[in-house]
């Protein structure tokens, strides 16, 4: 009996036992119904043996010999809603494989109980093997997509949920600070820590929200109207020195600096390089922000001096979550407390704006990202 036929009219003994490994595995599987358990098998065996009985084309099997695997269009479907039920029932991707591999190890045993002598059972086994195999990667697919999800819509409540005691925080260290309040020649010192420490979790807090909404698939928003990138640069100049006075800072603006720009969101771009030059930068040697209006764009750079980043780390420095190891600590270096996501939504930002950002390092010349943006923005973005 051929392999495919086999599996048509067998489909309910290879189902309960598909059934009853699920059910053997730790929870999930042992409080789910007989319908949840068997879920989409018999469209992925179905699917399957119909793929096996279909022929293949020499440009095919090169393809197979590659592992590029053809899959039919309804095993992928059902394998990918296989996958994305599995996870919110509670499976792990460990348990998800274990049934593939029960799967398979099911059909080819009853089917080999029949004594199949067929010279073309070989074959047989080779197209069923292939479609296991691609069917689990597409559930497995599935899953992760899910699980992604699960994590960016998490991340996306959670910073959208610490905003109003983040605020009831700042808004008590502005009181505290209100005239009169405190006996005269009383330390203002705490008050101000709070503000700093609030500032730096309303930025960490901001950027995560940005990150959610890209990985959810929705770009960040802008909106381009006629500023200067002096007055831009100039607000995030006083903010940082505000933030960390012990520093040493510096602005250098040249040339015609008006342009189409949403002024807010480059400033969340420049206060992002600047506290990453802070936490990267030596303490002793200076950071720069500078601007340089040329006929058509404007190249804004944040310089700081410190370790050199390999050039192979500059390939993904403006990868989400990715943050560049500093080797041993040295004295002359402020510690991390990145969430790894400051640069890529800078980069994402300066993106929207019909720019790019390119990060270049050396140990003589220092540390430099450089965003350059067109001083018109395309009607598509406006």
């Amino acid at each position: 009996m051929r392999l495919a036929q086999f599996i048509i009219e067998n489909l309910e003994e290879i189902m309960i036992e598909w059934e009853a490994f699920a059910t053997s595995l730790l929870a999930p599987g042992q409080t789910m119904t007989s319908l949840a358990l068997r879920d989409h098998s018999k469209q992925i065996l179905q699917a399957i043996a119909l793929d096996i009985e279909e022929g293949q084309t020499d440009l095919e099997q090169a393809y197979k010999s590659k592992g590029y695997v053809r899959i039919a269009d309804a095993t992928r479907t059902a394998a990918m809603t296989h996958g994305a039920l599995r996870y919110l029932a509670g499976f792990d991707l460990r348990q998800l494989a274990a049934e593939f591999r029960a799967l398979r190890a099911s059909v080819l045993r009853l089917w080999l109980k029949l004594g199949v002598g067929d010279e073309n059972a070989f074959y047989q086994m080779t197209r069923f093997n292939e479609a296991i195999d691609q069917a689990l990667a597409e559930s497995i697919s599935n899953y992760s997509d899910e699980v992604a999800r699960s994590r960016d819509t998490f991340l996306a409540i959670l910073g959208h949920d610490l905003r109003s005691p983040l605020a009831a925080i700042a808004n008590s260290s502005l009181y505290l600070r209100s005239p009169g309040l405190l006996p005269p020649g009383a330390p203002l010192d705490a008050a101000k820590r709070i503000d700093r420490s609030s500032a730096k979790m309303s930025a960490m807090i901001r950027d995560l929200l940005e990150y959610t909404r890209t990985r959810l698939g929705r770009a960040i928003p802008i909106s381009p109207e006629t500023v200067s990138m002096e007055q831009i640069c100039a607000l995030a100049f006083d903010e940082i020195r505000a933030a960390y006075p012990e520093r040493i800072f510096r602005l250098e603006t040249s040339g015609e600096l008006h342009g189409e720009f949403d002024s807010e969101r480059l400033q969340q771009v420049l206060s992002n390089l600047l506290s990453n030059a802070v936490q990267h930068g030596a303490k002793r040697q200076p950071i720069t922000l500078s601007a340089h209006g040329e006929a058509d764009r404007i190249t804004v750079q944040v310089k700081n001096y410190g370790r050199r980043i390999p050039a192979d780390q500059l390939h993904v420095i403006f990868n989400p979550l990715v943050q560049i190891p500093s080797g041993r600590v040295e004295e002359d270096s402020t510690p991390s407390t990145s969430l790894g996501l400051g640069l890529y939504i800078a980069h994402e930002i300066v993106t929207m704006h019909g720019g790019t950002m390119v990060a270049e390092s050396s140990d003589d010349g220092g540390t430099v990202f450089s965003a350059r943006l067109p001083r018109m923005q395309a009607e598509a973005r406006a």
